[in-house]
């Protein structure tokens, strides 16, 4: 799959972990055990869930600030060589006006 259908690595990373927590669940609902051992094997999956998906949340935050960090050094970059063009502009139109300004009338 590829990031311009819409389907990036993370996505698809976190279909898979609830894909598997939905089967895990179902797997046991359905086993033949007690019903306290079933509730204490689905605390411990969630709260091993729960874990999981702080790191993701972690590593994801960590992305976009990185990013907007770049982003920001990019704008940055760009607005400064944009102001220089203008000014650079400015002169050059002053400059043309001037030496017009200058010359006889034909």
């Amino acid at each position: 799959m590829r990031e311009e259908d819409g389907y990036g690595a993370g996505s698809i990373f976190l279909s898979f972990l609830l894909g598997g927590l939905v089967g895990a669940g179902f797997a046991l609902l359905l086993a033949p055990q007690s019903g306290s051992e079933t509730r204490q094997k689905i605390r411990e999956l969630s709260e091993e869930a729960r874990e999981k998906a702080k790191g993701y949340v972690e590593d994801v935050k960590e992305k976009v600030t990185s990013g907007m960090d770049k982003g920001k050094g990019f704008y940055e970059e760009k607005k400064s060589m944009v102001s220089s063009a203008i000014d650079a502009g400015k002169e050059a139109y002053g400059k043309e006006k001037e030496r017009l300004s200058q010359e006889p009338n034909a």
